[in-house]
């Protein structure tokens, strides 16, 4: 019952905080996660048309509205249905196993750091260990087939930066949470920034744009590096991906999975036998499921 209380009371706060900030009651009302993602969608969106890379590809490229839904399922309408809840549980589980308290396995308390090394050191290590996961999803098949849905990009633009299985969130957000536990100590809105420079730099990551930051391009992730990590075809040197980093580059380049043979612009983008892939929102959701090979 415990449990069953910790789930309900999770959606249903959940839900009441998703509606203020689609009405601009959340407080404090610059920490609004809803109107920011379109706030940013719509700038990138706009730099897409302003200045595109690729001059063939559409406004409204193939797969645009797909991408969308994706977006905002995975951010709210998933949130809402599930995870909210399956969070709170997870949460509340992790936290008696270890003896009842967050701070029995902290490394260190971040708190003592002024706040900009705060953002720094949260931002790095949530990287790394999102890296990390990315890396889990290309090497082992049963976690590549939900991985597919994101590799089935065929014309990149920034809302494809969102299009992914809901199980990744799964995957990604416990590994997200232990970082959190292991460096405690964070400012509330430390995370809010972390959010949003991930975001802001995932969009541009897959956007229609001629990027690559010059010598930071060794440091951040960026367009002309990533569209080879969602190349159709894989170089023999790599042969389950490369070029995984989420915001920054330097762990490619640490671990040498690295990998830009030339800019990258006409490449094409999926994956062998993506003929078979479904094509719609429902039917990319349930394939994993029952997938064991290829």
């Amino acid at each position: 019952m415990e449990y069953w209380e910790i789930f309900t009371t999770s959606f249903t706060g959940y839900g009441d905080y998703l509606w203020k900030e689609i009405t601009f009651k959340s407080s404090p009302w610059y920490q609004n996660y809803f109107w920011w993602l379109i706030i940013l969608s719509i700038v990138v969106w706009g730099l897409e048309i302003a200045f595109p890379w690729r001059n063939n590809q559409g406004v409204f490229r193939k797969d645009f509205w797909l991408d969308a839904f994706y977006m905002f399922f995975n951010f709210f309408i998933f949130q809402l249905i599930f995870f909210a809840g399956f969070g709170a549980i997870t949460s509340q589980t992790f936290v008696e196993i270890i003896g009842g308290s967050e701070t029995n396995i902290s490394l260190f308390n971040a708190s003592e750091l002024p706040y900009f090394a705060q953002v720094i050191i949260f931002f790095i290590a949530m990287d790394f260990a999102q890296w990390l996961v990315h890396v889990t999803l290309h090497r082992f098949n049963f976690l590549w087939q939900f991985h597919k849905v994101h590799h089935s990009v065929k014309e990149m633009g920034f809302a494809a930066h969102l299009r992914y299985h809901w199980m990744e969130t799964i995957f990604y957000n416990p590994i997200k949470y232990i970082t959190l536990l292991l460096i405690g100590g964070f400012e509330p809105s430390s995370v809010f920034v972390i959010y949003y420079i991930n975001i802001a730099i995932g969009h541009l990551n897959h956007a229609n744009l001629n990027l690559d930051y010059g010598p930071l391009k060794y440091v951040l992730n960026n367009p002309k590096m990533h569209i080879w990590h969602h190349s159709k075809e894989f170089p023999e040197s790599h042969p389950n991906g490369m070029n995984y980093g989420i915001s920054l580059s330097i762990w490619d380049y640490i671990f040498k999975t690295n990998y830009i043979p030339h800019d990258g612009r006409d490449i094409e983008l999926g994956f062998e036998n993506e003929e078979k892939f479904p094509k719609s929102f429902a039917k990319q959701i349930i394939y994993p499921l029952g997938k064991k090979g290829n």
